[in-house]
């Protein structure tokens, strides 16, 4: 049975990038097409100097709820071990009834879901921070782009991934941006206001809103009258 994650993995995941590796901002000579060049728009925002600045202040302004979500993972891991070496223990030895396993692991899988819960509650301000800290990247983004396109005389500008294969002269952008980036951003703030919510979350509710306004607007129909005689 598959418990959740380890501590040590619960700590990378809340401590930001800690052993994933970052995407690499290649730097190619020349050009592809006079007027085209391509950049890795998600490598120029992790290798911001908002970004990186961010990751490394949010395991000290946000330590108590890393702390918190660390030490209930490895509570819940601790409870979940005993059951789950008795449930695969059980299945082998072949003397205990399929309803019977059926029932552990069920409570096994509702030890984890709970648990997943408690720790995504516990971890919810840490992912407001990361979510508040890439909309303030991405706000000036637009504009980093604009200007490193027309510093290097660009009109068009492609995404690597979307492209089958890539020239090595091709322009690669990204750098360009990066600087743009970090001149228009040098800082992002690292708590969100209170009540902050991420852009798609206020958007979605904005157009519920929307939409429910023309059924509140809309009129009653009216009560038939009965006819006279």
């Amino acid at each position: 049975m598959k418990t959740i994650l380890k501590s040590a993995v619960i700590a990378s995941l809340l401590l930001g990038t800690a052993g994933i590796a970052q995407p690499a901002l290649a730097q190619a000579a020349g050009t592809l097409v006079p007027g085209l060049a391509i950049a890795n728009l998600d490598a120029v925002i992790a290798n911001s100097n908002a970004f990186k600045a961010a990751e490394t202040q949010r395991q000290t302004t946000y330590k108590a709820q890393i702390d918190q979500a660390n030490a209930r993972s490895t509570a819940i891991n601790a409870q979940l071990k005993p059951l789950a070496d008795k449930f695969n223990a059980d299945r082998q030895g072949g003397k205990v009834g399929q309803a019977a396993l059926e029932q552990q692991a069920a409570s096994i899988q509702q030890i984890q879901e709970n648990g997943q819960a408690e720790i995504q509650r516990i971890t919810q301000p840490i992912a407001l921070s990361r979510a508040y800290v890439q909309e303030q990247i991405q706000d000036k983004l637009d504009q980093a782009v604009k200007a490193a396109m027309a510093k290097k005389k660009i009109s068009i500008v492609l995404n690597p991934d979307a492209i089958l294969a890539v020239n090595n002269n091709a322009y690669n952008l990204s750098q360009d941006i990066l600087a743009e980036l970090n001149t228009a951003l040098p800082s992002a703030q690292l708590v969100p206001p209170a009540g902050w919510l991420p852009r798609e979350v206020r958007e979605q509710r904005q157009a519920q809103g929307q939409a429910a306004a023309p059924a509140a607007a809309a009129p009653a129909p009216a009560a038939s009258q009965p006819s006279g005689r």
